[in-house]
């Protein structure tokens, strides 16, 4: 048996064809073919049933290209660790963002961090929680940026930075007389939440105890599916709605206005770099940590500086959060 040999039964797997899988290896079908059947006589096994199109592995082969997965993984993670320590930091970074942190955060850290580190190359993309959760864990991710605490078996949290909320309201709303808001005051008829399976919206609904308040939901009928939606609609309807506080770093002068702070202790959300347990290029992980936190103001990177309080990703229900 041999990491060649086990690299052909994933691939086999993934094609669900041995000739699309002997060119995914630039091998010949009957190459690829004949070393996975010395490997099905080493192990004793049946891999694929070879009587169906598309090629299925049979459960005996599930089990066995599973370990397999694990096997090349290790071997990935070890040259990656050992490449890590003779060269300095490398390679390719597939990150994850949730789409309510992406187009406010990134923009901080992108360009400054791959300055820094000129032989790494970071590869973004936009996920939704429990799709980028998902990804880490498959490996088809390598680090993802989202709100936390996730408490997600196979997940490693490093907590970045705590946002504080505001609110964000239209012009002519009346408010009571005072300098800063408790969650109380927020009227909840005026509400405008981004759509269910946002982890942002259940924030928002754990912020504003929403769940207690649910006969008061009746007027909700538009939910948006943005940020940027939520800031239209308050600028040209009434209402409110709850922000974090990027979304609302480079508004105009008259869009500042409209925001409302909250009193102390400040609602904020976690953020938090997650990757998988396995995950071992810890360097790197440190590396993109470090730039991320050196972007965002001072007063984030506290949680006790500035009196806070997280705001839980998870609604009261017990349900985890879906998205965003």
């Amino acid at each position: 048996m041999n990491l060649q040999q086990l690299e052909y039964i994933v691939s086999v797997d993934v094609h669900r064809q041995f000739i699309a899988a002997a060119e995914a290896n630039h091998v010949t079908q009957a190459t690829l073919s004949m070393m996975v059947k010395k490997l099905e006589e080493e192990l004793g096994v049946q891999l694929f049933d070879r009587s169906r199109q598309p090629v299925r592995p049979t459960p005996a082969g599930e089990r066995v290209i599973a370990r397999a997965k694990e096997i090349l993984r290790g071997v990935q993670r070890l040259r990656e660790s050992v490449a890590e320590e003779q060269h300095g930091l490398s390679g390719e970074l597939r990150l994850g963002i949730i789409p309510t942190l992406a187009p406010y955060l990134l923009p901080l850290f992108i360009a400054p961090f791959l300055e820094r580190y000129p032989e790494v190359r970071l590869s973004v993309s936009e996920h939704t929680t429990e799709e980028l959760v998902r990804r880490l864990r498959d490996d088809s991710l390598d680090a993802g940026i989202l709100a936390t605490p996730l408490k997600a078996s196979g997940i490693t949290e490093h907590p970045l930075f705590y946002e504080p909320f505001v609110v964000y309201a239209s012009s002519v709303e009346q408010w009571p007389r005072k300098r800063y808001l408790l969650s109380e005051d927020i009227d909840v008829e005026r509400l405008w939440l981004l759509e269910e399976g946002h982890c942002l919206r259940s924030q928002v609904v754990n912020l504003c105890a929403l769940k207690r308040r649910e006969k008061e939901l009746h007027r909700l009928d538009l939910e948006a599916g943005s940020i940027e939606t939520l800031k239209k609609i308050v600028e040209t309807n009434r209402g409110i709605t709850i922000l974090p506080e990027l979304a609302v770093k480079d508004l105009s002068a008259q869009q500042r206005r409209n925001i409302r702070r909250f009193q102390a202790p400040v609602p904020v959300r976690e953020v938090s770099l997650v990757t998988a347990h396995h995950f071992s290029r810890t360097r790197l992980v440190q590396a993109l940590c470090d730039e991320v936190m050196r972007s965002v103001p001072a007063a984030m990177r506290s949680k006790e500086r500035t009196r806070k309080i997280p705001v839980q990703v998870r609604e009261r229900n017990g349900r985890g959060a879906n998205a965003l």
